[in-house]
């Protein structure tokens, strides 16, 4: 199984995985549109042990199978005031 991973013009470290290029058929209309225009990263298969950076390859599958489509969020970023503020309080 091949997959095809676009990069969000619009959103920072958010990409779009499909299951043919230039296919997105099986993606909302309100997720293109505030995805923007996907620019081609690579094309990635997904059979054997490869691991992916950022996405749990058994969902990135499963994902692809029941709906066309698999989005990558970016990851959650720290809030660092709360963490410093938590520090503060833990040397007190």
């Amino acid at each position: 199984m091949f997959c095809v991973i676009y990069r969000s013009a619009k959103r920072d470290q958010t990409y779009l995985y499909v299951e043919k290029k230039d296919d997105f058929s099986r993606v909302p209309e309100t997720l293109m549109k505030s995805f923007g225009e996907p620019h081609l990263v690579m094309l990635l298969p997904l059979n054997g042990s490869k691991k992916l950076a950022s996405a749990d390859i058994e969902k990135v599958k499963q994902c692809l199978n029941e709906q066309g489509f698999y989005l990558q969020l970016p990851p959650v970023t720290e809030n660092l005031l709360n963490a410093h503020q938590v520090s503060v309080k833990s040397d007190t």
